[in-house]
């Protein structure tokens, strides 16, 4: 099992959702950098549960920092974060150890483990180890920001209703980060609810689409051909349970223009290299060309839903029909959102380190 991202800033997650703690280690940060608690509980709050719209597993997430940091400031060394697990119901469970969970990874896990990984809530496969990544992300987001390096993500797209694009990515940013449910025409958080609610009343659930901005991003970062910006951030976006899709800049739909449309044509406005558009996503050749980084993720119906499901015993080999337990979302695209910034931290602070060295987040 692989659960280190990164090769000069580096972030390992451990634990399962039903064991006593999840965590992350951060290595490689260089020493001095401001640590914010406050910071990562804002972010960590805004991955947490909203109303019937979401499980009802209620976590407090009292995160504590035991290695890596001292007077607020990291110390050079590995940060270690712990974050306990308070709210349990393991017995939900109980039943289907062997029964496979249709889109979930309990019958690859079986293949891979041997009988031996713990599939309480999905174990270490479930959505509650984010808020591990979230705690971690949090940390590398604030030293961005220190670098004036903004992250913000909205809802694209939620049950087929569609938020409003990019404007102003400044003050759309900003405005994005303080939001629980994170669109830009709040006219459309009430019809996205609504939709949630609905395929709950059913027993299902509804998917989505993420949009994230990164705005401030340097010029001349990445690594062709394998570790190229669009790359590290693939890597990173499918580690996010969910993630079934990635596209930069016009994405898929550059496929269907012609050149003379897709080509980002050149000026220069006060002295600075820009573009006219930004169909390619910031990103020329796998490097940072200085303007805005533009990418969309594809995330997935809650694959828990209280429907009967066709599906596999795994221990008879027998055919069985499922009736799901437990406490679930109908929709996770409005907390995966702030995964997802996190996640594009820890990518940035990675990328930054191996252009410029460890040293320059501090600076």
């Amino acid at each position: 099992m692989k659960n280190t991202f990164g090769m000069s800033v580096t972030v390992t997650i451990f634990g399962e959702s039903h064991g006593d703690y999840i965590g992350a280690v951060i290595d490689g940060l260089a020493p001095g950098i401001d640590i914010n608690e406050e910071y990562i509980n804002h972010m960590l709050f805004l991955r947490r549960p909203d109303g019937k719209i979401s499980t009802p597993r209620k976590e407090k997430d009292k995160f504590k920092i035991i290695s890596g940091v001292i007077n607020c400031q990291t110390t050079g060394t590995p940060i270690t974060i712990l974050i306990p697990n308070e709210n349990v119901k393991s017995g939900d469970y109980s039943t289907m150890r062997t029964v496979a969970r249709p889109s979930h990874a309990d019958y690859t896990a079986e293949c891979k483990y041997h009988g031996f990984q713990d599939s309480r809530g999905g174990g270490h496969f479930s959505g509650r180890i984010t808020a591990a990544l979230v705690a971690a992300g949090a940390i590398c987001k604030y030293a961005l920001e220190q670098k004036g390096i903004l992250i913000g993500t909205h809802v694209k797209k939620c049950a087929g209703i569609s938020d409003r694009d990019f404007e102003d990515l400044f003050v759309d940013i900003q405005a994005l980060n303080q939001k629980t449910f994170a669109v830009l025409d709040d006219c459309l958080v009430e019809k996205m609810t609504k939709e949630i609610l609905e395929a709950s009343s059913h027993g299902d659930s509804v998917g989505g689409v993420l949009e994230t901005a990164i705005l401030g991003m340097p010029t001349g970062v990445g690594e062709p051909w394998f570790d190229s910006v669009e790359s590290l951030l693939s890597h990173m976006m499918f580690s996010i349970p969910a993630v079934k899709g990635i596209e930069f800049g016009a994405g898929f739909q550059i496929a269907d223009m012609k050149g003379s449309q897709a080509n980002d044509a050149m000026k220069l406005e006060e002295g600075k290299v820009v573009t006219s558009t930004n169909n390619n996503g910031g990103i020329n050749g796998g490097i940072t060309n200085g303007m805005p980084v533009v990418f969309r993720t594809a995330i997935k119906p809650t694959p828990t839903i209280f429907q009967p499901q066709n599906t596999i015993d795994f221990k008879t080999m027998t055919e069985t029909v499922l009736e799901p337990k437990g406490r679930h979302d109908p929709a996770i695209v409005h907390r995966a959102r702030v995964v997802q910034d996190a996640a594009t931290a820890i990518v940035l602070c990675d990328a930054l380190a191996l252009r410029f060295g460890t040293d320059w987040l501090k600076g």
